[in-house]
This record gives structure tokens, C-alpha cells and sequence, in this order.
């Protein structure tokens, strides 16, 4: 079973993520808007759908990075999300939540062993 098909997005706190999206912006030639930056490819086994890596920032009070202490959350795109989390499962890994649907994919949380919040993705094709 394929698990970690690529890098769904990477999003961190900051103290002031309007002046860093700014920055980024200025700096890097982000593009970053309200929802931040898409970074558009192609899957390299299937040349003709395209994909996206997500980069945001987020306030320090944010609460989504929970239960982790950490300022980062990596989100990973997968395949078959229900399988994959009943592997985990059996494996001992800490499920956060449950898997949540949405128009552009599934979504869960789990934690690594060093207390890093994970988000695992499977895109809606």
C-alpha cells in the first residue's frame, strides 16, 4: 500500500503573519494571499492531473497545531486515508481525530513520536 504521496503543505506561527506573508511576498515572490501560497505540479504517474502543496502561516495563538507544542504542522498527502489510519491504528500511532471529508479531500491528524501534529490528506481527484 502506498502511504506519503508527496508534501500536501507545510504551515507555521508566527507573531505577525501578515507583515511574514509580506515578506515572503517581497522577498521570495510568493504570491501569498489570504489562504497563502499554492504551489501547483504535475503527478509524476499521471502526468495529466495536477497537484497542489499548500504554505501559510498562521498567528501564535493558533489552535489548529493542538495538541503539539510545536510552531509547524507538515501535512502529507496519501492514498486510501481510511486503510492507512487502520494500519496506524494497529501500529500504536496517536490519532488526534477522525477523518473529516471535505469538497477537496480527507483529512485526519496524528502525532509523532517527538509530539509534531501531523495532517494527513487524500486529495479529491
Amino acid at each position: 500500500m502506498k502511504k506519503v504521496t508527496g508534501i500536501g503543505g507545510i504551515f507555521f506561527k508566527c507573531k505577525d503573519p501578515n507583515a511574514v506573508k509580506e515578506w515572503y511576498n517581497k522577498h521570495l515572490g510568493l504570491g501569498a494571499g489570504p489562504y497563502g501560497a499554492s504551489f501547483e505540479w504535475l503527478e509524476p504517474d499521471a502526468p495529466e492531473k495536477k497537484g497542489l502543496t499548500q504554505w501559510n502561516v498562521n498567528t501564535e495563538a493558533a489552535k489548529m497545531y493542538e495538541p503539539s507544542t510545536k510552531d509547524f504542522m507538515i501535512n502529507y498527502r496519501v492514498e486510501n486515508l481510511e486503510a492507512l489510519v487502520e494500519e496506524l491504528k494497529k501500529e500504536n500511532v496517536s490519532i488526534v481525530d477522525s477523518i473529516e471529508t471535505y469538497d477537496y479531500g480527507k483529512f485526519v491528524h496524528i502525532m509523532d513520536p517527538e509530539g509534531n501534529k501531523i495532517q494527513l490528506w487524500e486529495p479529491a481527484d
